[in-house]
């Protein structure tokens, strides 16, 4: 009777140390690489570069996109669609929500979703520096 118990109590501690193994390591639920459906966007993470860069995003066509840079919902009237290749272009100007880049880290947050057919949601965020 003993061993059972002995037994029974090994297994037991041995389930105890996965499940505490599983939260200490699981991942952080940030995606270091962008969903496949995301074809490309610009600038890349991370990146460096000029103030007079856009904001790029390619999906395949029949998507619509809602875009948030630096906290801010960029209207759908802001953002330019080359609707037969799925292209979604913004940059800051004059006329625009964002007037232009200041110098520092900026974050872009797409959403996009399929327009006709199932649905197919997602998203993707990424920062890049402008100097």
């Amino acid at each position: 009777m003993n061993r059972y118990r002995l037994t029974f109590t090994l297994l037991g501690l041995a389930l105890a140390l996965v499940a505490i193994g599983a939260v200490v390591f699981a991942p952080s639920g940030l995606e270091s690489t962008p969903p496949d459906v995301l074809e490309s966007y610009s600038p890349q993470d991370n990146a460096t570069v000029l103030r007079q860069i856009g904001v790029e995003i390619d999906l395949p066509v029949d998507y619509r996109i809602d875009l948030v840079v630096d906290g801010v919902a960029i209207p759908a009237a802001e953002i330019s669609v080359t609707e037969e290749t799925g292209r979604f272009y913004w940059e800051p100007g004059p006329t625009t929500i964002i007037p232009e880049w200041s110098t520092g880290i900026h974050t872009v947050w797409v959403r996009w979703d399929r327009i006709s057919g199932l649905p197919d949601p997602g998203e993707w965020i990424w920062s890049f520096r402008v100097q």
